[in-house]
């Protein structure tokens, strides 16, 4: 097994992070201009995109970095364990950061104007709600899918997002760090600066107590003692 360092894997969350980023903003400036004021055609157009890139990413980031891409999962695998606590910052760092850049990076793409604030209302107990919902099934999606069919990972997740894309109220953003980074964009897929932090604590709640659904589903296995001595 290869082994990668510290810093190849924060750059891994924090390109794969950016990649995301620029796909879901430009998708949906992109869908927003082609739909013709229709908005279920702008939000397929956001939706199909978001799906396939998560496939793509996951797929070639997920051997490097594990492919978090989203502090919260970073957060239930350093609760497992699985991540050591001293690279936690790093990799949320990494995640928010990116998600940033990809937002700009959007916007260059599309001529829009690079620095932004969004005016999107997203707030109420119908979209917190739906985050918890968007950030507890997608846990729950990698967690059972990697003790079920660990290289089956990627399409889950990128099949999941596309379905709570469009089964939530809040259009599944299920991610700190995208959370963060839309706030940064007046279009399409932005949410106002305002409605940010309950939207993460949303998220961080339901990311967690996915954690402890998965181990009353699928308990992890209890090391037991060798029957033969040391002397043996």
């Amino acid at each position: 097994m290869v082994s990668h360092t510290l810093h190849q894997r924060l750059g891994a969350e924090f390109v794969g992070t950016a990649m995301l980023l620029a796909t879901v903003i430009g998708s949906g400036i992109m869908g927003e201009r082609l739909a013709g004021g229709n908005v279920a055609i702008a939000l397929l157009g956001n939706t199909i995109p978001t799906g396939a890139i998560l496939i793509v990413l996951i797929t070639m980031f997920g051997p490097i970095s594990g492919a978090h891409f989203n502090p919260a999962v970073t957060s239930v695998f350093a609760i497992k364990g699985e991540l050591a606590s001293s690279e936690v910052l790093g990799y949320i760092m990494a995640q928010v950061f990116g998600g940033i850049v990809g937002v700009l990076s959007a916007h260059a793409m599309f001529d829009e104007t690079l620095l932004q604030i969004a005016s999107k209302v997203r707030a109420g107990p119908s979209q917190w709600f739906s985050e918890w919902v968007a950030a507890f099934g997608l846990v729950l999606t990698i967690l059972l899918t990697l003790r079920a069919n660990a290289a089956a990972v990627a399409t889950s997740v990128g099949l999941y997002i596309t379905a709570a894309y469009w089964f939530t109220a809040s259009t599944s953003f299920a991610n700190p760090a995208v959370t963060v980074a839309r706030a940064f964009s007046n279009t399409f897929a932005g949410v106002r600066p305002q409605d940010v932090t309950p939207f993460i604590i949303a998220q961080l709640i339901g990311a967690i107590m996915a954690m402890y659904v998965c181990r009353w589903f699928l308990p992890e296995p209890v090391p037991t003692a060798s029957k033969t001595s040391p002397a043996e």
